[in-house]
């Protein structure tokens, strides 16, 4: 085969941070994997850039090529560790918001009942990050929240997902042209690969979008039942069950969770890709 665009979602996709217990030569083989030549490795993930790096650290991670971060409203091009904002996607996502930053959808937003804007560090100029509880009708608040919005007619995309660990709903509101499936979608036109040549990995509500596109997807065993149940609903609703595979265990002695999925993912999709994981070229 040729090319390979691996991309990724890093918290209990990649990262090992959930309660479901990691395969131990998972992460080696992973980085087996993204250390070939003919791969190029996209972190796409919630989380900005600080924290990417410092995920990265932690638990040893193969440096990206590029990072899709913000759920997917930024990305950056990594050369030698120094990180390169791309403008140009910006460029792209802007014209949905008529000019307005997230500050001033949030006071668009203000008098909307159930809604707790997180911390700072989780906000940027097109990305806009509410706390939910989980006992309140979400979809009733996405529903007000997207008639206030027409009203000023202003385009968004509004992504719901639970942070499991935490107990909490999480709302993020971008520009209708941004989230993880678009800007996979740019970069891989941006980088000339196709649907063939590319790889998702996920494991969330916010990572439902990719899995139930045409971009060949995993979900990692792990994953919560809901999201697994979202997901194939999804799939099968937009007539895309080919390409969304979920991860059993069982392959290469692994147990299907976390960077172990991704793997027994990329090798559903591109059975040559095996020889990479264990370390050959």
């Amino acid at each position: 085969m040729g090319r390979l665009l691996l991309c990724t979602d890093l918290d209990r996709t990649l990262l090992p941070n959930g309660t479901a217990p990691e395969s131990a030569n998972a992460r080696k083989n992973f980085s087996h994997l993204a250390q070939h030549p003919q791969v190029t490795l996209v972190y796409v993930t919630g989380r900005h850039q600080q924290l990417v790096e410092q995920a990265i650290n932690k638990y040893k991670l193969p440096q990206p090529d590029y990072v899709i971060a913000d759920v997917g409203s930024t990305i950056y091009k990594i050369n030698d560790h120094v990180w390169h904002y791309q403008q140009q996607w910006e460029r792209f996502i802007e014209h949905d918001w008529q000019g307005k930053n997230a500050n001033q959808l949030h006071s668009l937003l203000v008098d909307l009942n159930g809604l707790k804007l997180q911390e700072e560090s989780k906000q940027n100029t097109y990305k806009l990050s509410y706390y939910v509880a989980l006992n309140n009708d979400h979809q009733k608040i996405i529903s007000a929240m997207q008639s206030l919005l027409q009203q000023q007619s202003i385009k968004a995309n509004l992504i719901w997902s639970v942070d499991q660990l935490a107990n909490i709903g999480l709302l993020d509101v971008l520009p209708a042209s941004a989230g993880k499936r678009q800007a996979i979608e740019f970069l891989m036109q941006q980088l000339k690969f196709d649907y063939s040549e590319t790889v998702f990995a996920g494991d969330s509500g916010n990572d439902i979008c990719v899995m139930s596109s045409q971009i060949q997807s995993v979900l990692v065993a792990n994953a919560d039942e809901h999201v697994r149940d979202a997901a194939i609903k999804q799939a099968q609703a937009n007539h895309q069950q080919n390409t969304l595979y979920l991860a059993q265990g069982n392959f290469m002695d692994m147990n299907g969770n976390y960077s172990a999925g991704i793997l027994e993912g990329v090798a559903h999709y591109i059975p040559q890709a095996e020889n990479w994981m264990r370390g050959e070229k």
